[in-house]
């Protein structure tokens, strides 16, 4: 079958033995070469050969729809599909494989249908395969059951073997299964010039994909995460796989406004989304992540809930989540026109949280004696301002749901509409992974459950999205890579987040949590040595370029007060768009997005850059023709460099149009930010 516009052609087939197949090509070149489809079963005969097609069905599908935020406002949903229905004589078992080819790339599953001789059954792997034209460069990460939070590695897909050991570094929790093991999404750039993006979408009730390369071969095959005792899958019929999504194009910004990801989930499940609001926020955090505070009240190195009685221990002196500190953030976030506050520590049992595999961990509802609840909702309303709660799970997932409920109600009782959760550490039940079956499941329990009570749900250390915030708009967030917490511990690469957009973004927003002006960590934390890897100007960029409805601005109240001349950038810019324009792209060079605000006639643009200086050339057509605009520049300095002249930074004004065309200098590890607003 061909894509709408007819530049794709996907193909499917039954090879020798009835073994299900199927190639992809982008306007005469190969994307994928014949590859095999099917699942090995833990028990009788397994789903890979032994087929004959016995129906097909092709249809078209055409809509628009409305997202309930996002990058632009409407989202065009148009394929051709075919679903093959494959019957296996030998079980009299049959499975449905359905591909839907867009403009911009291919998706496909596994859909099983009720059915007498297939109706409970555990998957010992999914045997994907993904069979490339050629020795790729790629944008990766070490395949893991339980992180992502790695650097990407820039390389082709012939030195992953080589490069795999240094790749893999510490991490909290992690389980790496392969030397060539790869995750997704995995972005990949021809020698042909094509750009192939590898993910996959909807997620539900099965395990996560990941990827290990046959680097003889160049085929990649899909590799599922295993529960505690080493299964893939526990299937019930009527069921189907998730989406396995194939994005391809031969221009780099076609991969970054690709919505295919979106469009292969179901509509919103929620009849009411008057109380999912994108949000800007500040945060008692990075304070804690650098060293200068703590999540904990006092020094104690054991405690238990219920048991403790923390009125008769000794402050540590430098806890941060006390009732007078977060007021001092209420009052910069109302003074400055954001939306929200996070608070993180402020309930009882941080001080032994992390490493002890410790199941009652947290209640969730107790705060430190410090930490006036009450008073702090009462003042936060009085000022216009929201507070964002903090669950830190410390991966004791059991804990957690049994937590869940009254959790949200104690939420809800106190001002609290959205929720940052964390799932940091090895998971409690012990053995399972953040990635597994069971704990995908437990993610959307938790988000489900969050809608119950209108709750915005901004997980940490989960699994990666893959669009459901289509489905489940009130996830509004997810971390799920390397933030900016790591240029407090040791820094980020300075390419980092020219990768991003084109890797962790495709499945959904992340949390970045960037707007670091003080990028150097012993101003907070002498014993702390880490850097940011960024310019000021690139902190401001990150806004427009890392795309989230929940955008923090990470740095400390006191700092941001030194450079209101540049925080006025944070306080314009908008969290929700009408549309988003690609200028420039190559990964791991640089990208530059404009974005229109929702419902205003301005324009925000971002450029991120990688290590080396550039010059960024863009013209302003995307503008409304014979209109003018107040362009206001956030730029580099010539003299700035991310390394050593990091907060160098020039701000200056200048009309435009439509034709106004601009050169703008971006320093190593820089970049540049502009607001556009009509006149």
């Amino acid at each position: 079958m061909k894509s709408p516009d007819a530049n794709l052609i996907a193909n499917f087939s039954l090879a020798d033995g009835g073994v299900p197949t199927y190639s992809l090509k982008y306007k005469g070149k190969d994307v994928i070469k014949t590859s095999k489809l099917g699942l090995e079963l833990k028990e009788g005969k397994s789903l890979l050969n032994g087929f004959t097609i016995s129906d097909t069905k092709a249809s078209t599908f055409n809509e628009t729809w409305t997202p309930v935020w996002g990058e632009v406002k409407e989202i065009t949903n148009h394929y051709n599909e075919l679903a093959v229905t494959l019957t296996q004589k030998e079980t009299n078992r049959y499975i449905i494989i359905r591909l839907r080819l867009f403009n911009d790339g291919l998706g496909f599953r596994y859909e099983f249908p009720e059915q007498k001789n297939l109706d409970y059954f555990i998957i010992k792997e999914e045997k994907t395969q993904f069979a490339l034209a050629g020795d790729h460069k790629a944008f990766w990460l070490p395949g893991d059951y339980d992180t992502q939070e790695y650097s990407t590695v820039t390389s082709n897909l012939s030195e992953v073997r080589g490069k795999m050991k240094d790749a893999v570094t510490p991490n909290a929790s992690q389980t790496t299964f392969s030397p060539t093991g790869l995750q997704t999404p995995l972005m990949m750039k021809s020698k042909d010039g094509l750009y192939i993006n590898i993910h996959e979408a909807a997620l539900i009730n099965y395990s996560l994909m990941s990827l290990n390369l046959d680097d003889k071969n160049m085929v990649l095959e899909s590799w599922l995460t295993p529960d505690a005792v080493g299964d893939k899958g526990y299937m019930q019929a009527p069921c189907t796989s998730p989406w396995r999504t194939i994005i391809v194009s031969d221009k780099a910004g076609d991969i970054l406004t690709s919505k295919l990801t979106y469009n292969l989930n179901e509509p919103t499940k929620f009849k009411d989304v008057s109380w999912i609001k994108p949000t800007k926020y500040v945060g008692v955090w990075w304070e804690m992540i650098t060293g200068k505070s703590t999540w904990a009240y006092n020094n104690l190195t054991s405690v238990q809930l219920g048991v403790t009685d923390y009125a008769k221990t000794k402050p540590n002196g430098k806890h941060a989540a006390n009732t007078a500190h977060v007021k001092e953030y209420i009052d910069f976030a109302a003074k400055n026109g954001l939306d929200a506050v996070l608070v993180e520590g402020w309930n009882e049992g941080w001080e032994d949280w992390f490493g002890k595999t410790k199941d009652y961990v947290f209640d969730f509802v107790t705060p430190y004696p410090d930490f006036d609840v009450k008073e702090l909702h009462r003042y936060a309303a009085s000022k216009g301002i929201k507070m964002i709660m903090h669950h830190e799970t410390s991966s004791s997932v059991r804990n957690y749901e049994r937590h869940l409920d009254t959790a949200y109600k104690f939420m809800k009782a106190n001002g609290y509409d959205a929720v940052k959760s964390g799932y940091v550490g090895n998971m409690i039940p012990r053995g399972e992974h953040h990635y597994g079956q069971w704990l995908n499941n437990h993610y959307l329990y938790a988000i489900q459950k969050a809608a119950e009570y209108k709750i915005m749900v901004n997980a940490h250390e989960a699994v990666r999205p893959t669009g459901l915030a289509r489905t489940y708009p009130n996830l509004i967030g997810n971390e799920s890579a390397r933030g900016t917490e790591y240029e407090a511990f040791g820094g980020n690469n300075a390419d980092h987040t020219t990768i991003l957009p084109f890797t962790r973004l495709i499945g959904g927003p992340m949390d970045y949590t960037p707007g670091i002006f003080e990028t150097k960590v012993s101003a907070y934390n002498p014993e702390n040595n880490s850097f940011v890897h960024s310019t000021l100007a690139r902190q401001l960029a990150l806004y427009v370029t890392m795309y989230s409805p929940l955008q923090m601005a990470a740095d400390l109240p006191e700092t941001y007060n030194k450079y209101m001349d540049a925080f006025q950038f944070i306080k314009d810019i908008a969290v929700d768009w009408d549309d988003t324009k690609v200028l420039e792209a190559e990964p791991g060079d640089y990208i530059t997005f404009a974005r229109k605000a929702k419902g205003k006639n301005n324009w925000f643009v971002g450029r991120t850059n990688d290590e080396i200086g550039r010059t960024s050339k863009i013209d302003f057509s995307f503008l409304d023709a014979g209109k003018k605009y107040t362009a206001t520049i956030y730029a580099d300095a010539k003299d700035a460099h991310y390394e050593t002249n990091p907060k160098a930074y020039t701000i200056r004004k200048m009309e435009v149009t439509s034709k106004t065309k601009l050169t703008q200098y971006c320093a190593p590890g820089g970049g540049y930010a502009i607001s556009v607003m009509a006149k």
